[in-house]
């Protein structure tokens, strides 16, 4: 049996204002749960079904039914496991950012596409991503979820993106390259092992105030440039491609 209260603060942190009240979040589903206990990850609670496979690792849970875990789940079929953990807010070492690759979010505002390219950081050995103002946020249970528990290895910043890149230059002297339509050809440039890459929304691109920040700028050509094509990628896909090329540059 799970209290009215619980429910009531478990449901509170789907609004952004309650998640930084209380400095807590929601993360759902054996894969996550299973990162954030790897990782260490500070967890206040645990709630899941007697079904859960998880419970011989963790005998602190909260053994609650399915109809609780339904009211208490932001999920529209709960995954038998729901996790209230602490925030961690990271503070920016720009002297760990002098020999890594890492990117930047400019206004990328749909949750699945800034979990997926957590993600993606995470695959390419990217930890970390600085979140411009307008990007969703890194707590937000559908970024989360879309993490697939990427987040944990992940470090997310987020920052007044055009002012932390101008301190970047200064404090690193790295470059930053940033996707353009009018770009240079991404498999004709000189990419750095490290540096910073910046992605744009899919309807706006970079704003222009971070476009007078960029020291290079990178464009994903289609394959047949005498046909018709899309108008754009998949903000997602286009982050996938260019860390593939970056990394490929090092093999």
């Amino acid at each position: 049996m799970i209290s009215k209260s619980t429910i009531k603060l478990i449901r509170s942190l789907e609004q952004k204002k309650f998640r930084t009240e209380y400095k807590l979040f929601v993360a759902e589903g054996h894969k996550i749960i299973h990162e954030l206990i790897k990782q260490n990850w500070p967890i206040e609670h645990v709630f899941a079904t007697e079904t859960w496979e998880g419970l011989k690792n963790f005998p602190d849970a909260n053994i609650i039914s399915e109809s609780d875990l339904e009211k208490i789940s932001f999920q529209k079929t709960p995954q038998q496991v729901l996790a209230v953990c602490k925030i961690i807010e990271h503070k920016i070492n720009y002297s760990e950012l002098k020999d890594v690759l890492c990117l930047a979010l400019d206004d990328i505002q749909d949750p699945g596409n800034v979990g997926t390219i957590i993600r993606i950081a995470d695959w390419f050995g990217i930890k970390h991503i600085f979140a411009g103002t307008g990007t969703a946020e890194l707590y937000n249970p559908k970024v989360i979820q879309a993490t697939m528990g990427a987040f944990t290895r992940v470090k997310v910043f987020p920052v007044e993106l055009a002012e932390f890149i101008k301190k970047y230059i200064k404090e690193t002297n790295l470059p930053v390259f940033g996707t353009l339509l009018n770009g240079k050809n991404l498999y004709h440039e000189k990419l750095n092992k490290n540096g910073m890459i910046v992605m744009g929304s899919e309807g706006k691109g970079i704003s222009k105030e971070v476009q007078h920040t960029l020291i290079n700028t990178l464009f994903i050509p289609p394959f047949s440039s005498d046909s018709q094509t899309s108008e754009s990628l998949n903000v997602a896909t286009a982050t996938a491609i260019v860390c593939a090329e970056f990394r490929r540059r090092l093999l």
